[in-house]
C-alpha cells in the first residue's frame, strides 16, 4: 500500500448514519474497497480497513523521524549547534561529508516509500545504523583500541616438514 492510495480519502463516499443502521453489511462491504465517510449532524468520521489506519499511522509517525533526522543533519551542515540530549543530536559527531551522505542515503529512502512494502524498514534500519556508527566514533573505549599499538607477533610460515 503507498501513501498515493490514499491521495483522495476526502473524495470518498459519503453515508449517513441513518444509512449506515440500516445498511450495515452494504456499508462495511463499500468500506472494504475504499474509505467510506459516515456523517451524523456536523459531524463526519471515516470507516476504513484497519490495515489501512496502521499503514496511515506509520507512515505518519516515520514521516516525523524521518523530517526531524533530515532537519538536524541540514542544521548541522549550516554549522547550527544541536546538543546531544536532542533526539537525534548524535548526528553531531559527523563530518559535513558524512552529513550529506546521511541526507542522501535517508532521501532516496524515503522516495521508496510508494513503490517498496519494505521501505518503512529500510528507514528503520539505515538510522540505526547511523545511529549505530555514531556510538562508535563518539566511544572514547573504541577509539583508544583502535589507537593502541598492536603487539600482535606475525606467524611463521608454516613449513612443509611439519608433520602433525
Amino acid at each position: 500500500m503507498s501513501i498515493g492510495t490514499f491521495g483522495n480519502i476526502y473524495s470518498d463516499e459519503l453515508i449517513t448514519a441513518t444509512e449506515l443502521n440500516r445498511q450495515p453489511g452494504r456499508v462495511l462491504d463499500k468500506a472494504l474497497e475504499h474509505p467510506v465517510t459516515i456523517t451524523r449532524n456536523d459531524q463526519s468520521f471515516a470507516l476504513l480497513r484497519r490495515e489501512e489506519v496502521t499503514f496511515l499511522v506509520k507512515a505518519a509517525t516515520q514521516s516525523k523521524a524521518v523530517f526531524e533526522a533530515l532537519t538536524v543533519a541540514f542544521s548541522l551542515l549550516l554549522g547550527q549547534e544541536i546538543g546531544l540530549e536532542h533526539p537525534y543530536g548524535w548526528l553531531s559527531v559527523f563530518e559535513k561529508d558524512d552529513l550529506q551522505d546521511f541526507i542522501n542515503e535517508l532521501s532516496e529512502a524515503f522516495r521508496l516509500i510508494d513503490s517498496s512494502p519494505t521501505a518503512w524498514e529500510m528507514i528503520d534500519a539505515l538510522i540505526h545504523e547511523w545511529h549505530e556508527s555514531a556510538i562508535a566514533i563518539a566511544s572514547p573505549e573504541l577509539l583508544a583500541a583502535f589507537n593502541a599499538e598492536t603487539d600482535e607477533v606475525p606467524l611463521a610460515k608454516p613449513s612443509a616438514s611439519c608433520a602433525v
